[in-house]
Order: structure tokens, then sequence, then C-alpha cells
């Protein structure tokens, strides 16, 4: 028995030796295989203009696509080692873009002006990992510990790679600032911007990976694991909604909707977004009042919008803030009885926006349903 543990020992050892590819994310799927299954659905996995139709959209209308500079390829195909002008077809591009080795390699991030940047470890043998209960150690390689003569067995890291848990960005929530942070256009304008607000816990990994079940591991059987389909307006949205908080009072000429963002940012981020509060109030079964209440940030020149990379200033910005309690009031009287329905949602991209793009057909790109309230006046 221990003889047998002895040569697998060595064997594994010597698979944690080896470079980890950067392009590569199937091989995970081995020990990791529910983390596997949520990243293949995960934007990550869909960054590239072949698979996330609003990236090629804007791409397509990009003036550097003439002059064959593909500038977006540092966060949206960093693991593409072909790519030395335009994005071809290739398994990097339609597989993982960027894969799961590529974040769990991110050593740092460096802060710039325009956008940040990711700095990767040069132990190619070594992913980052978090677990608070090991957050002292930075080199943790497979062991089989064993006890009671051998009967009951213990593994310890990984047979594939070395683990580091003393990175304090993957608890901290940094490591995602390198893409998700800012983004500056050749005007010095910040097209987009996180500008995150902490309060206590509350970070990009506690809201966008929460705590699912399953293990997140098949050598070491733990009840939950974070999830890594990065829940946000493409996928998974509905994890966001309970930092949504919706309530309705009745007043003696009206009522008022109050809407609660419980995040640490804007609602919605990019421009090209589009939140709305339906208002929908029946009375005898028949509609007898509705209001739509649009939110959204609003780029371009001077007064009028414009695609990003003209965009010199905010023309308009409604959106609701981090930690903000927005109080919107209607002056329609209601009575005992009426049926009130209260909608709160988004537009990935704004309709009207979508219409200019050519791609206000594409099913994905429908209103996304985030908090409902139904109610009786009573």
């Amino acid at each position: 028995m221990k003889f047998l543990i002895f040569i697998t020992l060595l064997f594994n050892l010597g698979f944690a030796a080896k470079v980890i590819p950067l392009n590569s994310s199937k091989v995970c799927q081995k020990c990791h295989p529910l983390i596997y299954k949520e990243y293949k659905t995960s934007m990550h996995r869909k960054a590239s203009i072949f698979s996330d139709e609003v990236h090629k959209a804007i791409w397509d209308k990009h003036p550097l696509k003439k002059k064959n500079k593909y500038t977006c390829k540092k966060c949206h195909t960093p693991v593409d080692k072909d790519l030395k002008v335009l994005p071809q077809k290739n398994s990097a591009q339609l597989q993982n873009p960027i894969s799961c080795v590529y974040c769990h390699q991110i050593q740092d991030v460096k802060e710039h002006a325009k956008s940040n940047e990711n700095i990767l470890t040069t132990k190619r043998d070594t992913l980052y990992g978090a677990r608070k209960s090991e957050k002292n150690k930075h080199d943790v390689s497979y062991s089989v510990k064993s006890s009671f003569f051998g009967l009951i067995t213990k593994e310890e890291g990984s047979p594939f790679h070395h683990i580091d848990f003393s990175n304090e960005n993957y608890y901290s929530g940094k490591t995602c600032m390198g893409c998700h942070s800012h983004k500056q256009n050749k005007h010095h304008f910040s097209v987009c911007e996180t500008d995150f607000q902490q309060k206590g816990k509350q970070n990009c990994i506690e809201c966008h990976m929460p705590k699912v079940p399953g293990s997140f591991t098949t050598l070491k059987n733990t009840k939950t694991h974070r999830f890594h389909g990065f829940a946000g307006v493409s996928q998974n949205s509905e994890m966001l909604a309970k930092y949504v908080d919706l309530s309705f009072i009745k007043q003696s000429n009206g009522f008022s909707v109050t809407i609660v963002n419980k995040a640490g940012h804007e609602l919605f981020l990019h421009p090209l977004r589009l939140a709305q509060l339906r208002i929908k109030i029946s009375r005898s079964n028949k509609v007898i009042f509705s209001k739509t209440e649009s939110f959204k940030r609003v780029i371009g020149i001077d007064k009028k919008p414009s695609p990003p990379w003209l965009a010199t200033n905010v023309v308009k910005d409604n959106q609701i803030k981090a930690y903000e309690k927005r109080v919107i009031n209607f002056p329609f009287k209601l009575q005992k009885g009426d049926s009130v329905e209260i909608i709160f949602g988004f537009y990935k991209v704004d309709p009207k926006m979508a219409k200019k793009l050519s791609i206000q057909n594409n099913e994905n790109l429908k209103f996304h349903l985030l908090k409902k309230l139904e109610m009786e006046v009573q």
C-alpha cells in the first residue's frame, strides 16, 4: 500500500514540475469539473469577437479595424499568442480567449491612467488560489498523507501544479481590476470606470463569484465552491438581484417606488447599458396607468452621443450610484383594489444603440428582468 502511494506521488510530482500552458482550460476539467462547466458558459470563455456579438459589432465599426490594429487583445484575448494583427478563428479565440490558467497566474495589477495591466507570475508551474485557512502558504505541492497504518489517506495540493494561497489580490478582488477597472480613449476620457467603493467584506469576488453548492475539486470534497460562471449582465444576472431592493409606498395623492443599489459601484457600468423601472396599474382588469423610467450613462461630444472612441464628455448620467437609495414619485392616485406591478430590469445594449450596431434582433439582447413586485392596494 505504502509503496503504491510512493510511486503515485513520484509520478504526480512530475506533472507539477511542468510548465502550465496559458492557452488551455480544458486540462483543468479533470480535477475541477463543476468549475469548468461554469467557465464554459461564462463571458471569459466568450470574450472574443467570434463569441461575443456585442464586442464584434463594436469592433466592426471601430476605425482601428481598417488599420489592422486590434487593441482589445490585452483583455479580450490575452492567451492568443498567434495574434499579430487581426483575430483569426483559432482554438484560443474560440475555446478560451481568457483561460483559467491566465486568470490564476495574475500575480499583480499595475495601474495606468489609460487602463490597467495584468502582471503574470514567472513561476509557470504555479497557480494562485484563495483559501483563508491556508493564506500563509505560498508554495503548496502535491502530497499524500496517510494515517492509521495507511488505512486513511489525505491528499493536499494538486498533482498538476503548485498552488500559492498567499496572494492578497485573490482575496480582495484586485485581480479583476487589470481589465475591469477603467478604460480611457485617445482623448483621455474614461469610457467606463468601476470606481468601486468597498464596504466591509464586499468586493468583486463576493458578488460576482458567490459561493454555490458543489465541491471545487475531485481531490477534496467540499460543500461549496466559488462560482466561475461570473455573474453579470451577460450571464447569470439573477445572482446579482439580491443587491437590488425594490419597495412601494402608497401616498395620499400618489405613490413612490424606491430602488436601493447595495453594490459598491454604479448599478450598470458600461455606457451601452440601459436600466428601466416599469410601472403598471390595473383596475377591474384594465390597465389604467403605465410608466417607464430609464436610467443610463450617455457619453459623447458636447451634448450629442457618440461612439466610445470619439467621446470627450458625459452627455447624461442618471444611473443609480453605489449604495444609492433612489426614490421616484408618481402623482397617480390609487384606489383600494388596484393591482400594482413593478418591474426593474435592464438591456445589455440600449435598443437604440443595438439598432445602430445592427444587432437589434439578437435574442440575447432582450430586456432582462432583475426584480419584480406585485400587490393589491389595500
